[in-house]
């Protein structure tokens, strides 16, 4: 089921996008529903100015924690201020054994952000520091529509992860909308490095990108998202999908993707037609 609502009713859309429509469409339901899931998407043709949505209550006005989706922001600042060189700067391994063996070695930036390694992001957070830190996403607005992050030395290394701030889908969907257009405040270069680090498929069809997150709200749901963009004939779609499970330990690692390319096939994506 669609139907067309009117954007003046959509304040915080608004802020991030410029569509005069949205479209909500019910039919991601069964996607989520599934797999024992609810959730939210909403996706932005930026060539038409369409914006479709699933869930638009949950999409604008429900706020979760980021959780690794911040490492979008994370490597912004720290290339920006110069903490990293580029996406080859390597942060050495703490020697700690974690679950995931791949976080158990020295990584640089590229591969840290492709195994989404926590620690290594962690200690990045340190070396940018409280003030930088807070500097940075009150200039960029992170957070502001709903809880806005107030950074102490306690939660430097955490305040993505525990809930200090949180984020909408709209919020999302806004920041890598901009991002994508180098309308971030900060240098092209340092856009581009972190674009070219959420490229994870690439073929004559369509290219996608994207960042996750995986962590647990107050009550111990666990929350997954995957946010950016989609690439064919050269037009951006811009999408952020969130999920929400009571089981903590439900493994939201390859559900979001799942979801997420099942929406796109659905809509026609992934063929080169669009």
């Amino acid at each position: 089921m669609r139907r067309v609502l009117a954007v003046v009713a959509f304040v915080s859309f608004l802020y991030s996008c410029s569509s005069n429509n949205i479209t909500e469409d019910n039919s991601p339901e069964k996607f989520f529903t599934s797999r024992q899931l609810k959730g939210t998407f909403g996706i932005f043709d930026n060539n038409k100015g369409l914006f479709t949505v699933y869930n638009l209550p949950r999409f604008r006005d429900s706020t979760y924690l980021p959780a690794s989706t911040f490492k979008i922001v994370n490597s912004l600042i720290g290339i920006e201020i110069g903490r990293v060189k580029d996406d080859s700067t390597v942060i050495p391994w703490d020697h700690v054994v974690r679950a995931i063996p791949e976080w158990n070695q020295d990584l640089m930036m590229k591969d840290a952000f492709k195994y989404s390694a926590v620690p290594w992001f962690q200690e990045l957070a340190r070396r940018i520091g409280k003030d930088t830190m807070q500097y940075w996403l009150d200039t960029i607005g992170y957070g502001r529509e709903y809880r806005k992050p107030v950074i102490t030395q306690q939660n430097l290394d955490t305040f993505w992860l525990d809930n200090s701030v949180k984020m909408s889908g709209d919020e999302q969907m806004g920041l890598v909308k901009r991002l994508y257009f180098d309308q971030l405040p900060f240098q092209k270069r340092s856009q581009r490095i972190v674009r070219e680090m959420m490229l994870q498929e690439n073929n004559s069809n369509y290219s996608l990108s994207y960042k996750t997150g995986w962590g647990h709200n107050e009550q111990r749901h666990a929350i997954g998202w995957i946010v950016a963009w989609i690439q064919e004939n050269r037009h951006p779609y811009f999408f952020a999908l969130q999920a929400e499970s009571p089981d903590s330990s439900y493994d939201m690692s390859k559900a979001r993707l799942d979801i997420l390319k099942d929406i796109l096939n659905e809509y026609g994506f992934m063929k080169g037609k669009k």
